[in-house]
């Protein structure tokens, strides 16, 4: 059979994409139409006392204001609790006594027009008492901190503590404290929902830009009050996702809640503004670590003291980010002992939570600022320091101090890689030669490892009468070329041009239980759930085949298009004449059901464990700061890869949201917690002619966690990029003192870093 695993094939969603004919949220327009604007809070942090609501009610065009008394009943929006003791205060879909952030609504006002509803929201007069605020973690847990919940004393939201194992080497120790900015996801389209209810069926369908469409149909369910069988959610066309549309959100579940009240469609859509300020922001983390290193570079002893923000009210991934962050920071290294301690604090300020990489960024970034530091203080090549440290290929699964089980791996390859690709050597000649004649030019380095595919996922299969197929996948995507990359799969397990297979996604009518698109987790789980499904529908096709050809069932062989009998390539069954069987009126082949179909929910063992190495060669203008990239290496592993095109798509697309963060992108509040980067004039994103050509290049080694063999890698550059920039611009500011500089790296950073405490 043809092998369509492992083939460049072009996305075959892309069409209607790029031809304008996509269909978002906001395309959406049913008949009676009402619109939702939220007043929210212009406080970081107050209590609530007073509303006249009067002014709106009568307001032209409005149709309903509903205040956090009419909801107060209805309960909050869920968190996923990951630690035993971890406080989640209620928060109700509308502030009722205080804000703990810029930005949670308060009032929502309907009315036939987004500008009638804009209207009648302005004249909304709420009356607030400010309260002190606190916006970064350290200034929570300060003595003296305004106390934002009263459940959670000393601000403090999650802890936990791994401490593991005793250093056995004399050691000496390298220390670095990171300061990890806030980042907004910044999605091509910003958040959306449209909810109908139809009184005729009794079912409340819910159209939403989101990764996980049953997730927000449970949660809708439970807070409105409705079987789970009456609620429908779609998932349309989905302008990007990167974890922040997770959800759900207060204002999306009340916008549902809404329809079904007033017994008409209600659409809310995001501004950008509003984007930016209440969809959660991810990273943020504070951390100070240390490293022991001896003389002969065994690393040791890691220590690290982690602080997080999660914000006034709780995301619901707000605990993922402290987890990864924590969880990851062995990294791909034999560690002697480990001590790690992790809080997660209340800041009066947006929620925190999952954003490409959620975590893995936070801390490969701490480790890889660690190695590099100890290799400088043991004068040591950084790649020969961390090759003697790695986790031997032979070591796999291998168990960290920290719990993690990795499936496999060769970290060594990944290194030897990188120094043959580049020709390691020469450019650290070219780097010494070059700094004589005094050019600010460094070398950076790093290795990573990206968990994946952490849960379960389904799939289904079937081949209609036609002998053409239709699969549903509950992987939800937004972006990444499931349809092309699933079809390949299918295509490969039944032998099926992928042309004839039909992948259907985002609709939670008709559709297996699912978890969504999070976490690099599609092609691992639902890949799998697929590849698994297909191969049961084969089977059955095989058994049918045998009564057709009327051979016994072990000499039947799968072929391209259907089946033939083993020795005899003549007699040979189409997949349409072996559905005609599997679906004729009449009485099937003996021991054989109708159908030809199959449902399978794939739960591996453990994650999928993915690395990378990453080289990066800088240059730094000594007039302005600016950083030049001028080279970017980088090896990634992955296991078997499904599609080459689209997984170096994905890479790519990591490095240029990476880009962001390394040089241009960070929310900043005032102390109290009020957005001073409320617009993208404030919040800089990177353009397509600011981020740098990478030198992509792979090698595999196939997970054994899943049929596939595939891994994760759709947060790799997010993972891997930012640390190795900043080991180049540390490399080329050492002559000049500098030992660590936090991102993001702006010029005016840059330069003061360069003309050292007198520049500042």
């Amino acid at each position: 059979m043809a092998n369509w695993i492992g083939q460049p094939m072009k996305r075959r969603e892309d069409r209607p994409l790029v031809m304008g004919a996509g269909r978002y949220v906001d395309d959406l327009r049913p008949a009676g139409l009402c619109h939702v604007v939220f007043v929210r809070s212009p406080h970081a942090h107050a209590r609530l006392s007073g509303a006249k609501l009067d002014a709106a009610r009568n307001a032209p065009g409005v149709v309903a204001v509903v205040s956090g008394a009419d909801v107060a009943a209805l309960g909050s929006t869920p968190v996923t609790r990951l630690f035993p003791d971890m406080v989640v205060p209620r928060a109700t879909l509308l502030v009722t006594d205080a804000a703990r952030a810029q930005g949670v609504p308060v009032v929502a006002v309907v009315a036939d027009s987004p500008y009638a509803a804009a209207d009648g929201a302005a004249l909304v007069d709420l009356a607030w008492e400010p309260l002190r605020g606190a916006a970064e973690p350290e200034a929570a847990v300060a003595d003296g901190a305004p106390q934002i919940h009263a459940e959670a004393p000393g601000n403090r939201c999650l802890s936990q503590r791994w401490k593991s194992g005793e250093s056995q080497a004399q050691a000496e120790s390298v220390s670095v404290r990171v300061e990890q900015a806030r980042l907004a996801g910044v999605p091509l389209e910003p958040r959306g929902v449209l909810a109908s209810w139809d009184a005729i069926s009794g079912e409340l369908t819910v159209w939403i830009s989101t990764q996980n469409p049953f997730r927000i149909r449970s949660e809708v369910s439970r807070i409105v009050g409705l079987d789970e069988t009456r609620v429908r959610v779609i998932a349309p066309d989905v302008g990007g996702g990167f974890g922040v549309k997770g959800g759900p959100y207060r204002d999306e579940i009340l916008t549902a809640w809404l329809a079904w009240k007033l017994r008409r469609p209600v659409k809310w859509v995001s501004t950008r503004t509003e984007d930016l300020l209440t969809t959660h922001h991810g990273r943020g983390g504070h951390c100070d670590a240390e490293l022991s290193v001896s003389r002969e570079g065994k690393l040791s002893r890691l220590t690290a003291r982690i602080l997080c923000p999660v914000g006034g009210d709780l995301s619901y991934s707000a605990a993922v980010n402290p987890r990864n962050h924590a969880r990851c920071l062995p990294g791909p290294y034999v560690f002697d002992a480990v001590d790690i301690d992790l809080a997660g604090v209340f800041t009066t300020t947006p929620p925190v939570g999952a954003y490409r990489g959620a975590g893995r960024p936070e801390g490969t970034f701490v480790l890889e600022r660690l190695v590099d530091t100890a290799a400088r203080a043991v004068d040591m090549d950084p790649i020969e320091l961390r090759r003697r440290n790695a986790i031997p290929a032979g070591k796999f699964p291998y168990t960290t101090l920290t719990g993690q089980s990795y499936d496999s791996g060769d970290y060594g390859l990944l290194l030897d890689e990188l120094v043959r690709l580049a020709d390691y050597p020469a450019l650290r000649a070219q780097v010494r030669e070059r700094r004589a004649r005094g050019e600010v030019v460094g070398l950076g380095v790093s290795l990573y490892v990206e968990p994946a595919a952490l849960g379960w996922e389904s799939g289904a299969v079937r081949v209609e009468r036609s002998g053409s197929v239709t699969c549903i996948t509950g992987a939800s995507p937004h972006g990444q070329g499931h349809e092309t990359t699933f079809a390949q799969i299918v295509a490969d397990y039944l032998g099926i041009d992928p042309e004839r297979i039909t992948i259907r996604h985002g609709d939670t009518a008709g559709a297996p239980q699912a978890i969504g698109t999070s976490g690099s987790r599609s092609t691992a789980l639902a890949g799998s759930a697929l590849a698994i499904a297909a191969t049961q529908v084969r089977e059955k096709g095989k058994r049918i085949a045998a009564a057709v050809l009327e051979a016994a069932p072990e000499d039947i062989v799968p072929v391209e298009g259907g089946f033939h009998v083993r020795g005899s390539r003549d007699r040979f069954a189409p997949w349409p004449a072996v559905a005609e069987v599997a679906y004729r009126w009449g009485v099937p082949p003996p021991g054989i059901e109708p159908g030809l179909e199959a449902t399978h929910f794939f739960k591996p063992d453990g994650e999928v464990w993915s690395a990378g190495a990453v080289l990066v060669v800088l240059r730094v203008d000594r007039e302005t700061g600016e950083i030049v990239t001028e080279r970017l290496v980088w090896v990634d592993d992955a296991g078997t890869i499904v599609n080459p095109l689209l997984a170096d798509a994905q890479l790519d697309g990591s490095l240029a949201q990476a880009w962001g963060g390394i040089m241009f992108e960070a929310i900043t509040f005032d102390e109290d917690g009020h957005l001073l980067t409320g617009t993208l004039m404030d919040y800089a994103i990177p353009r397509a002619d600011n981020v740098p050509h990478a030198e992509i290049h792979h090698t595999h080694t196939p997970s054994p966690r899943n049929v596939l063999g595939v891994k994760g890698l759709g947060e790799a550059g997010n993972i891997g990029v930012p640390p190795a920039v900043v080991n180049a611009l540390v490399d080329a500011l050492t002559p000049f003192g500098v030992r660590h500089v936090d991102m993001p790296l702006t010029p005016e950073k840059v330069w003061r870093a360069l003309h050292g405490p007198a520049a500042s």
